[in-house]
């Protein structure tokens, strides 16, 4: 069975702290309130959103955005190689530049996805051959991460390596080299080129297999020292909720590698189940795949215990819903919002939990010390006395706070 801690502990601070003045006076008998900004826990979402709006200038896109910065504080970016650099030496980095800047400046921490992936690859590597196109793919990653350096700083490094060498649908630069280095070699060397590209980086490896074979890999690269920072998760659900079971069946299988456990991208359906005889989530194409009342009622659900389940996990991260917004990825009725931005229930229950039952605007008392017993949700904190206000960091090496 996986670890979970129903009373959320680990997720808080429960501790005495000391207040001070700046002069290390102790501020006593003093109500301080302590009103929460922002969550330690990455409360994610696809940032894709952001960009029609913030690079782009479309107001349309503007609503989305907003109801975006109420819930969350994490954003995943798209780098697919094949759309961020369609040619050679031009790439995207304005736009996402700019997009990355305005997230950042509102608090939201961003992941760039992906650094290394088989799909949406560039097809203007096929000309070279596979030693040049393993020299470039090290190439874009340093340029990526040192560009994007202070703004960006957790990547995806590297995207479903389990079907990464028997990849057969087209042909590819990636699927080449992981041919020609085997898949641990080019694990190895992206993960090693990450991690000298930026030492401070968090580097995941990311996938929607999750069983042995997924595993297999994590052992593989564990063993040979590549330095993995987080094990990603895809939870793509279009034909059906998990369930209890089955998290309890993933979280317990990859907690024994007592890496942090991020689920990377989420996706549970508010109309029609895509059929079960569906292999590959791509191969189902249908003109119009709706919302409907039922699907938002049983959505709405699916969210509110999965996320309860995960955040009482404590290995677990982060969660990253995929789709923002209806349609997003494969037409399917995803999103937190409909195609017209109106909020779903899903996303009335998700914001109720973040910013409410799992949020701290309380006072404390300080007794004749300055001590006071603090319990709140770890995260980002305005500190505040009627003689002036601070803003902290509360985690578990918080000892004293200075007003």
């Amino acid at each position: 069975m996986a670890r979970y801690d129903k009373e959320l502990s680990n997720r808080k601070i429960r501790k005495r702290i000391r207040f001070e003045r700046k002069d290390g006076a102790p501020v006593t008998k003093c109500s301080i309130g302590l009103t929460q900004k922002k969550h330690s826990f990455l409360f994610g979402c696809g940032g894709f959103v952001f960009i029609p709006y913030v690079a782009e200038g479309l107001p349309e896109n503007r609503e989305a955005t907003e109801s975006w910065l109420d819930v969350f504080n994490y954003a995943t970016l798209p780098f697919y190689w094949g759309n961020y650099e369609r040619e050679e030496g031009k790439t995207n980095r304005d736009a996402l530049m700019k997009t990355a800047v305005y997230l950042k400046e509102r608090g939201v921490t961003i992941k760039g996805h992906p650094l290394c992936w088989h799909t949406v690859c560039a097809d203007w590597l096929l000309k070279y051959d596979n030693e040049t196109i393993f020299e470039k793919q090290l190439a874009r990653i340093e340029r990526e991460e040192k560009e994007f350096e202070g703004i960006i700083d957790m990547w995806d490094v590297i995207n479903e390596t389990v079907i990464m060498p028997v990849f057969d649908k087209y042909d590819n630069a990636v699927t080449r080299i992981c041919n020609e280095k085997g898949r641990m070699g080019l694990i190895k060397a992206v993960f090693e080129k990450a991690h000298e590209a930026n030492p401070k980086a968090v580097l995941l490896l990311n996938d929607f297999n999750t069983g042995s074979d997924y595993e297999k890999v994590i052992d593989e690269c564990l063993d040979e020292g590549v330095p993995i920072s987080a094990i990603g998760i895809q939870s793509h659900q279009h034909q059906g909720y998990w369930g209890p079971e089955k998290l309890d069946e993933v979280l317990t299988r990859f907690e024994r590698f007592g890496l942090p456990i991020h689920f990377t991208e989420n996706t549970l359906i508010s109309g029609d189940l895509m059929p079960a005889h569906i292999v590959d989530l791509n191969d189902w194409q249908v003109d119009d795949w709706p919302t409907t009342e039922e699907g938002e009622e049983r959505q709405a659900e699916e969210v509110e215990e999965m996320y309860r389940i995960l955040f009482s996990h404590p290995l677990v991260e982060a969660i990253t819903t995929w789709d923002y917004k209806d349609g997003a990825w494969l037409g399917a009725p995803s999103g937190l919002v409909r195609k017209d931005n109106s909020k779903k229930p899903a996303y009335d229950v998700l914001k109720k939990l973040i910013r409410e039952e799992w949020w701290t605007d309380t006072k404390v008392v300080t007794d004749e010390n300055g001590f006071a017993d603090v319990d709140a949700f770890r995260g980002d904190y305005i500190v505040k006395t009627e003689n002036g206000q601070t803003e902290v960091c509360l985690s578990d090496e918080t000892e004293i706070i200075k007003i």
